[in-house]
């Protein structure tokens, strides 16, 4: 993320958040790029010939993106924080399909968490479909007690940016995401665990 305070990113960003259309059809060619890669890291983990390829996750993330109306934009970085956790959203609810289905309604208790050092996304098997919507119902707690932390968490872990890069996203030090790094990974892990 270099190019995180390109000014023709971020002109055409707040001209899109004013609520001009033409500045986000004129900004998708200009992040195509990032998103692929928060895309291609997110499927990284899937088996082959899984339905949602990056592409289709990129598509079904602009589709979520189109509508999203007066966020007051800040720069490149901001835009792909936001990117990053709508594609979250979208696997997550795709691993929760896929659970229910395979289970007739009923979604198995997740009695451990094999990722719980967060060194790359579960494969989205049954079991690991499994594991990615406990994950997620634990960073929903997490959000009602430490916000940055799962910011922290989603950046690093879902979008696979590395400490400079989520200490520039969220105008904090390395040190600080380090430390939110360690204590959002030690909190989830015990709730994984419960």
């Amino acid at each position: 993320m270099s190019e995180a305070t390109s000014p023709n990113v971020t002109q055409l960003l707040v001209a899109w958040g004013k609520g001009d259309q033409h500045a986000f059809d004129a900004l998708m060619p200009e992040v195509r790029k990032e998103l692929h890669r928060l895309a291609a890291h997110y499927m990284a983990e899937e088996p082959a010939g899984h339905d949602l390829q990056p592409t289709a996750l990129i598509n079904e993330a602009y589709l979520r993106l189109v509508d999203v109306k007066g966020v007051d934009w800040q720069d490149r970085a901001h835009f792909l924080a936001v990117a990053a956790r709508i594609m979250r959203r979208i696997l997550v609810d795709a691993a929760r399909a896929r659970a229910s289905a395979k289970r007739g309604g009923e979604m198995d208790r997740v009695d451990h968490f094999t990722a719980v050092e967060f060194d790359q996304l579960p494969e989205r098997d049954s079991d690991c479909a499994a594991e990615l919507v406990a994950l997620d119902d634990a960073l929903n707690r997490l959000t009602e007690l430490d916000p940055r932390r799962v910011q922290v968490i989603e950046l690093r872990f879902f979008g696979g940016l590395t400490v400079e890069e989520t200490a520039g996203v969220l105008n904090v030090s390395p040190q600080t995401v380090m430390r939110d790094w360690k204590l959002a990974r030690a909190w989830l892990a015990r709730e994984l665990r419960r």
